[in-house]
């Protein structure tokens, strides 16, 4: 009964209190289904409170609450209390066709099928992802027939055909990237009335048929999908290819083809846990690489501590620079000065920002970080002598700053605490540790600009 110390967190931000070997909204593990827990009063052998080791283990399988992304674990700050966790990984199964897929590494890699047979009618569908900016998905040739589909630009998709009244092509522009290394799909299709485009949710690109002329498509070359004829194929990975109805067997052909491999597993799968502290791992055709922009790390892996201990009465600055500063320069001139520049004030006013760091601390009150400007605006973290947390902007419009008090948690206990904090005009959400966010608003009266940021104190007032 009561409230568990221990939960883990699922997708959407859930907590979940059900474990591997039971259900959602069942407040139990494995033993507790099958009545043999190790004290036959609760629902989990961990719950004996034994010396001994106990465990609980099993499979969490309900999908829409996978992946499991926190686990979080209370009530051992007892003596001679202790938890181990080990989270296994996620594993999928599905319909073969449907993932049956193959990897394009070189771009004069390809697969070549028997000619398609698509004289009258043609409907053609696929999915794809790629980091390359073009590429040949698939063509098949005839005497001057032919039918093709491509990537024309990192946000063309092209679909083009010749019956033998000269070639047709549709073009679907997308407003965003389709060489992010995510799924996208294809459909295309051509009968004796008109030809039609789709990619992913895009309007539907339709062409009709000329009038006069053949209307039969004549091929007689092989089908081939990626590099064709010398053109530069594609780079990445095709899954799901139907002609006509018909499933391409990919990998099975993929495993007997240089430069092309069955399945589509990328190298993150296989060395995504390499990028540590939350990295995130960026597939590349050649490797990976961790982007560790979103951490408190550097490094090729981000595992290189870009924190620092503050010894009382040390403190850091970093000035902000106009907009016209380059990236290069402000990297290579981040300023820890307590001097201030010559610098007239920037035209640079945010209506957003989005602001996370974590901290660990045994003393307050303390300054965690203030945010200075050009005129009265400011923002600062503090915490205050209680050891609750409080944040405080000033926007102007308003005579005293706006204070959002999280009067329930002390973080000057020592512990590592992060907050991550997002303000998108009037409104704020906050979120401390693994809890759920909290949204606040700023009063009507106040600005929604912060004008014109000046310096960021990490430590101190100034």
């Amino acid at each position: 009964e009561g409230n568990p110390y221990t939960w883990w967190v699922g997708k959407a931000n859930e907590k979940h209190y059900y474990w591997g070997g039971s259900g959602p909204g069942i407040q139990k593990c494995a033993c507790g289904i099958e009545r043999n827990c190790t004290d036959p009063k609760y629902y989990c052998n961990c719950d004996a409170d034994y010396k001994q080791w106990r465990k609980d283990t099993g499979m969490l399988s309900y999908k829409e609450h996978l992946p499991v992304s926190q686990v979080v674990v209370g009530d051992i700050d007892r003596p001679g209390s202790e938890a181990k966790i080990s989270v296994g990984p996620v594993r999928c199964q599905g319909d073969r066709n449907y993932w049956n897929a193959a990897s394009f590494v070189t771009s004069s890699s390809y697969l070549h099928f028997s000619t398609f047979q698509g004289e009258t009618s043609a409907d053609i569908s696929f999915y794809f992802k790629t980091s390359a900016s073009d590429g040949v998905f698939l063509e098949n040739l005839g005497n001057t027939d032919f039918i093709k589909l491509e990537l024309k630009s990192a946000t063309e998709v092209s679909f083009s055909f010749d019956v033998g009244n000269g070639p047709v092509e549709i073009v679907v522009r997308s407003p965003n990237q389709l060489n992010d290394d995510q799924w996208h799909r294809v459909n295309a299709e051509r009968n004796v009335k008109q030809a039609s485009l789709q990619v992913d949710q895009l309007p539907l690109e339709v062409r009709k048929a000329p009038t006069e002329g053949h209307t039969r498509l004549e091929l007689y070359s092989q089908l081939y999908v990626g590099a064709a004829g010398g053109q530069r194929g594609f780079l990445g990975c095709i899954r799901s290819l139907r002609m006509n109805g018909v499933t391409l067997d990919l990998e099975e052909r993929a495993k007997v083809t240089p430069g092309v491999k069955p399945g589509c597993s990328g190298h993150c799968t296989s060395y995504g846990m390499y990028c540590a502290n939350g990295g995130k791992c960026v597939e590349k055709y050649n490797g990976y690489s961790c982007d560790c922009s979103r951490t408190a790390y550097d490094g090729p892996f981000c595992i290189k501590d870009v924190g620092a201990f503050f010894e009382e009465g040390m403190w850091l600055r970093y000035n902000f620079h106009s907009p016209g500063t380059s990236v290069k320069d402000l990297v290579s001139r981040t300023l820890l000065s307590s001097a201030d520049p010559e610098t007239t004030a920037p035209d640079l006013s945010l209506n957003k920002e989005e602001l996370s760091f974590s901290f660990s601390t045994t003393k307050s009150p303390c300054v965690l970080l203030y945010i200075s400007s050009y005129t009265q605006d400011f923002m600062a973290v503090l915490v205050k002598p209680s050891g609750y947390l409080q944040i405080r902007y000033s926007l102007g419009g308003t005579k005293e700053p706006y204070n959002i008090d999280v009067d329930h948690r002390n973080m000057a206990n020592g512990q590592p605490h992060t907050v991550n904090i997002t303000r998108n005009g009037h409104d704020i959400v906050l979120q401390l540790d693994h809890y759920p966010p909290t949204s606040y608003s700023l009063p009507t009266a106040s600005d929604i600009q912060f004008n014109s940021p000046k310096a960021l104190f990490l430590g101190k007032v100034i």
